[in-house]
């Protein structure tokens, strides 16, 4: 165990201020900081190191903890976010407390936000002198272990939860994948090829679908809904509501019969799968190759759930197999897992928010992701690409960064549009033979053979219009809205374009999912302000989030295409198994506790504790903290009226101490 200073043995400090290459040292006068602070009471040594990140730097602060007899260590360097966990290493390998360390982030609260030298110097003096005085207050603690569940729970069932589950499963930990749609297979199984190689996107997606679906280690729960989480990492105990498929699923063998034998003879309701251009009965499967192959009834157009009055021919037709029940409740299940994948992914932007496109007013403007069911051979159409009056196309406009780059919808960049612009310029014309014009602002082909497949459908014969659409509207030489007429700039050119087109194909961007908000809350996980699901760091911790054990891909996080997805996908399977891998987890001490002899009982932290870590002891009726569930957030601290709870690390007097720091006058020479 690291020593721990004999109680009124005299407090020795060693001081270590960091060049960061340029990053501090060209604004900071770091030889100046390291100066003044060697004269402080208790500072027996004071450097200042080019990189004390670097191998070299730690052996500094090793090799001087023996050399001078250090008992505390302060760092004034970048961020805690970044290198706390590093240092905090050094003062446990040189022999101490880990605790007994103090860093001061001189880079992002200084030397990244001034530009004034002399200024600059003196805040990263009073940042230092405030770290010095509170360090000689700190207190031996001990990080605690808590056994983890090995199970791990992924929300999501799109490529991403699909990869992500076969990963752990494959790696021998069970896995709970919960599906909100009866199948998994999410955005990618609607689509017909994928970019750049142009694969039929089923033939890549369905056998991980089918080994889902398969896998001994993988629980798949479909048409299923996560209502409620409690627990901490390691040990979440997550409740999961499994809507009625008034199907018995381990009955059901997906012959089709019941679908079928319907009393409706033919499709008459949207299709869900197929973004309503086609029609299912009120007994489906969404697709062929949907995985689960289980039928699922629609309760609200199916005849007997609403009026009890059916004749059930598809009852009739299962037979022996009894699989369908018109009984059938929805049921809570309750599991417990040591870590959580969310891979909830997007939503396609609503093309009626921009008015003058014309979706939803003129039949032959549609979506992106319509154009990939029409094309598709599994789609409503049969892979035949027509207009709305079955006519077949001769000229067609596809309108890029639809709901992206935009002031007044998003300011993002959905990073997929172009390249899928270009798969469908070529889909089109390679069915129909179409002349396809592309409106583009900037042409966005980043990525492993992005650019040639750019060229490639250049030299097809698709013409480029660099130009953004200002209007739509219906061909005047025509007397219906069939024809259309796309106006727009082409900004090399400069001049004013009238094209007219028989379809015009809208690219639509990304956007979050507002269902996921319910998952947000639930898991308390971060957002930007753009609404996607906030990592814990954008280059180091890019699939982690600021919630431990909870974990982040695909495009829930932010916009990208399936092999950036799948790679993230990998990526946090990998984080996960690292966690529930160990059978323990480490919780970090500088939680808050309660003083019960001062503890009034008044109940008014309980309900601010935004991680339900505080409850209340009736028998004692005194408020009790679970420490592995405490963040150390500090609202109940500075909350609590009596002033009964304290936390390690931030206690009164070391605050305080700090504070003095900060106030004392300083002279610079």
């Amino acid at each position: 165990m690291p020593t721990t200073p004999i109680k009124n043995e005299p407090v020795k400090i060693g001081y270590y201020i960091c060049h960061c290459g340029t990053n501090i040292a060209s604004v900071i006068d770091v030889d100046a900081v390291a100066k003044y602070i060697s004269k402080l009471p208790n500072v027996v040594v004071s450097r200042n190191y080019k990189y004390m990140c670097s191998d070299p730097g730690q052996k500094l602060i090793e090799d001087d903890i023996a050399k001078y007899q250090l008992n505390r260590i302060v760092v004034a360097a970048c961020s805690p976010l970044l290198h706390e966990t590093t240092f905090r290493n050094a003062t446990r390998k040189g022999g101490l407390n880990p605790f007994y360390f103090q860093m001061v982030n001189v880079r992002e609260h200084n030397a990244w936000v001034h530009s004034d030298r002399e200024q600059a110097t003196r805040k990263a003096i009073e940042l230092s002198r405030a770290a010095v005085e509170r360090v000689s207050l700190h207190k031996p603690l001990e990080i605690r272990k808590l056994p983890i569940n090995p199970n791990v729970l992924i929300v999501g069932g799109g490529i991403a939860g699909i990869h992500a589950a076969l990963v752990l499963a494959n790696a021998g930990k069970h896995v709970y994948l919960v599906e909100r749609e009866p199948t998994i297979g999410g955005h990618m199984a609607k689509f017909d090829k994928t970019f750049p190689t142009l694969d039929c996107a089923a033939c890549v997606l369905t056998p991980k679908m089918a080994a889902v679906g398969k896998h001994p280690n993988i629980t798949l729960w479909t048409y299923s809904d996560v209502v409620k989480v409690d627990g901490y990492v390691g040990n979440y105990k997550v409740t999961v509501r499994r809507r009625p498929r008034y199907v018995i699923e381990e009955l059901c063998t997906g012959c089709l019969e019941c679908i079928d034998a319907c009393i409706y003879k033919e499709p008459k309701f949207s299709d869900e799968f197929n973004l309503g251009l086609g029609k299912r009965k009120p007994v489906y499967i969404p697709f062929a190759q949907a995985i689960p192959s289980i039928a699922t009834i629609d309760a609200n157009t199916c005849i007997e759930l609403k009026t009890g009055k059916c004749k059930k021919t598809c009852v009739d037709a299962c037979g022996d197999r009894k699989a369908i029940d018109f009984k059938q409740k929805e049921e809570l299940k309750e599991i417990t897992v040591g870590a959580v994948i969310i891979t909830t992914g997007f939503k396609t932007f609503d093309a009626r928010r921009i008015l003058y496109y014309g979706y939803g007013v003129y039949p032959n403007v549609i979506t992106s992701l319509e154009a990939e069911r029409l094309l598709n051979a599994a789609g409503p159409t049969s892979g035949e690409f027509l207009t709305r009056d079955g006519r077949k196309p001769k000229q067609i406009a596809i309108i890029h960064c639809v709901g992206s780059r935009d002031e007044n919808t998003n300011k993002w960049c959905s990073r997929v549009c172009c390249l899928y612009s270009l798969k469908l310029a070529h889909l089109i014309h390679e069915r129909t033979e179409a002349e396809v014009f592309n409106f583009y602002i900037d042409m966005r082909t980043p990525g492993k053979s992005m650019e040639e497949f750019y060229n490639r459908v250049a030299e097809e014969g698709v013409n480029f219009v660099r130009g953004r659409v200002a209007d739509i509207y219906p061909d005047p030489s025509d007397g219906s809205t069939g024809h259309l007429v796309v106006q727009a700039e082409d900004t090399l050119l400069g001049k004013i374009l009238k094209v007219p087109v028989d379809m015009v194909v809208l690219s639509v961007g990304l956007e979050p999912d507002p269902a996921s908000e319910n998952i947000r809350k639930m898991f308390n996980l971060s957002c930007g302000s753009e609404g996607w699901f906030l990592e814990r760091h954008p280059k180091l911790a890019p699939v982690s989030s600021f919630n431990e054990g909870i974990f982040i891909a695909g495009c829930c996080q932010g916009p990208k295409d399936i092999p950036d997805t799948v790679a993230q996908a990998g990526a946090a399977a990998a984080e996960a198994f690292s966690i529930i891998d160990l059978g323990n987890i480490e919780i970090e001490p500088n939680t808050a506790y309660i003083i019960e002899s001062e503890c009034s009982g008044c109940k008014s932290c309980i309900p601010l504790c935004p991680y339900s870590a505080i409850s209340f002891d009736t028998e004692k009726h005194k408020s009790v903290i679970n420490e592995a569930l405490c963040k150390g957030c500090g609202t109940c601290v500075a909350a609590c009226p009596s002033g009964s709870i304290v936390q390690n690390l931030f206690e009164d007097e070391e605050i305080i101490s700090e504070i003095n720091g900060l106030l004392e006058p300083i002279e610079v020479k």
